[in-house]
C-alpha cells in the first residue's frame, strides 16, 4: 500500500547514476532531476544506484547530495536515499521516545532486527544499551525535591503510568496477532478500547494494531497551529511511503496535507513520494 510511482521501463542504475551526476555537477544543481530519479525508485533500486554511483565516480552519492542540497529538502532526500535499516538506526539514535516506538512497533520483525544490526555497525554499541543509558542518565541527572509533602493528583497520575509500564511488558513480548486478539477481548470484557489507558500506551497500541492511525495523527499534528514540524512530516512520509502511505492518507482523509504547508523542492519531493 505504498505510494511510490516507478517508471516502466525502468532506467538502469548506470543511467540513473549518470543523470544524478549531471544534476550535481557544474554551476548550480538540477533539483528536479534528483526528484525525478530518487523520488521514483524503491529501496532496492536506490541501493543499486548508490553502489553504481560509488563505483563509477568514486564518491558517496549521499555525501554529494549533502553538499549540493540544503534545508528540509536535503534532509528528506538524504533520509529517503539511505538504506531503510541504517536510516531507521540513525533516527533511533537521535530519537524521542515516540520515534523509537514507531520503529519498534510499526516494523516487521525482520526490519527491526536489521535496524538493530545497523545500529551496532554505525554506532559501535547496541540500540538497547543506548535506550537504557538515556534512562539511567535521566535518573542520575535529575534533582529530587526532598520534602514530605504529597499530592494526590500527582500520585494518581503516576500510578497510572506505572500501570502502563506493566502493560507495555505484554505489548513487547507478544506477536501482533496475539495482541490484536487481546485488544479485542479487552474491549469486550471491560467496555473501553485499551488505547484509552494513556498517551504513550495509545501510541504503542496504534503502532501495533493500526500504524496508519498513528502516522496520520503525527502528520496532522505536524501541520496544525503556527508553523510546520518539518522533521515529523518528513519522517512520516519518508519511512512509510513504501509501506502503507495509502492507508495513512485514507486515515488522514485528505491528500492535501503537504500542499498547503510546504514549498519549493521540498514540497515537490514529498509529493513525488506521495505518488
Amino acid at each position: 500500500m505504498g505510494t511510490i510511482g516507478i517508471p516502466d521501463p525502468l532506467p538502469s542504475p548506470i543511467d540513473d547514476s549518470e543523470k544524478l551526476r549531471k544534476a550535481v555537477q557544474g554551476w548550480g544543481t538540477d533539483e528536479n532531476a534528483i526528484i525525478e530519479v530518487l523520488g521514483h525508485r524503491n529501496a532496492s533500486q536506490r541501493m543499486k544506484i548508490c553502489q553504481t554511483y560509488q563505483d563509477i565516480y568514486k564518491e558517496s552519492l549521499i555525501d554529494r547530495l549533502h553538499s549540493e542540497l540544503s534545508g528540509d529538502f536535503r534532509n528528506a532526500v538524504k533520509l529517503w536515499t539511505w538504506d531503510p535499516p541504517p536510516r531507521d538506526a540513525r533516527l533511533a539514535n537521535e530519537a524521542i521516545l515516540v520515534t523509537i516506538i514507531e520503529i519498534a512497533c510499526a516494523s516487521c520483525p525482520q526490519h527491526l532486527m536489521a535496524v538493530r544490526q545497523a545500529y551496532c555497525s554505525i554506532f559501535k554499541r547496541s540500540l538497547e544499551e543506548d535506550i537504557i543509558t538515556k534512562l539511567l542518565v535521566g535518573l542520575v541527572s535529575s534533582y529530587r525535591y526532598d520534602r514530605k509533602r504529597m499530592e494526590e493528583t500527582v500520585a494518581r497520575s503516576e500510578a497510572a503510568k506505572l500501570h502502563n509500564a506493566i502493560v507495555l511488558r505484554i505489548l513487547s513480548t507478544r506477536n501482533k496477532s496475539q495482541l490484536k486478539l487481546t485488544f479485542s477481548l479487552y474491549k469486550q470484557d471491560y467496555g473501553n478500547p485499551i488505547d484509552q489507558l494513556g498517551t504513550l500506551l495509545q501510541r504503542t497500541v496504534w503502532c501495533i494494531d493500526s500504524p496508519e492511525k498513528h502516522f496520520a495523527e503525527v502528520a496532522r499534528t505536524s501541520i496544525v497551529g503556527f508553523g510546520t514540524d518539518e522533521d515529523s512530516l518528513t519522517r512520516v512520509i519518508v519511512t512509510r511511503a513504501e509501506i502503507d502511505m495509502k492507508k495513512i492518507m485514507e486515515e488522514y482523509y485528505q491528500s492535501g496535507l503537504v500542499v498547503g504547508d510546504t514549498s519549493g523542492y521540498y514540497k515537490a519531493f514529498l509529493l513525488a513520494l506521495l505518488g
